[in-house]
């Protein structure tokens, strides 16, 4: 597996403040908790009722992150913006996308083993259609947790580096 190489433009960097406030876009996530995206990445919102692996948008390719089970029907791709062109992605899910400004001050940081099964199983999903630890270690970045709720902040730059590995 190639080494991932860190560009000058880094997402993260979008998670700025405006007196103590992010902007965040909470994604609908089965069998987990919802996942929380910068908004400024967010560069549209599409919608589709075709499960896909990649998704063609303005003149690109795009490697598809799903969120759902394969029982599921997608209503939404959401594109995302990479940290280079190459790096674009886009999320399927299904639900209702909402934004909103959460004070820095609200986000507790979680111990994400309290939230997700077992790791001991070699499974992404579990027999009760929970992911484990050890199948959201491979993106998970961290769980928090806002007003009694959790959520996941994903590492969508190693999401993105690994679609562009397995597109290759």
């Amino acid at each position: 597996m190639k080494q991932i190489l860190r560009h000058s433009f880094e997402a993260v960097s979008l998670l700025t403040t405006n007196h103590g406030m992010l902007d965040v876009t909470f994604v609908p996530a089965f069998n987990q908790p919802d996942w929380i995206i910068p908004s400024g990445l967010i560069l549209s919102i599409e919608d589709t009722h075709d499960r896909a692996s990649s998704y063609y948008w303005q003149q690109q390719v795009l490697p598809v992150f799903d969120l759902l089970t394969q029982e599921q029907t997608p209503d939404k791709i959401i594109i995302l913006e990479g940290n280079t062109i190459e790096h674009r992605m886009a999320l399927q899910t299904s639900g209702q996308l909402y934004q909103r400004q959460v004070g820095i001050s609200d986000v507790k940081d979680t111990d994400r083993q309290a939230y997700f099964a077992d790791s001991d199983s070699a499974d992404k999903i579990n027999a009760e259609g929970r992911f484990t630890a050890e199948g959201m270690l491979s993106y998970l970045f961290q769980t928090v947790m806002i007003e009694d709720t959790v959520y996941v902040v994903p590492d969508l730059e190693k999401i993105a580096h690994q679609l562009v590995e397995m597109d290759s």
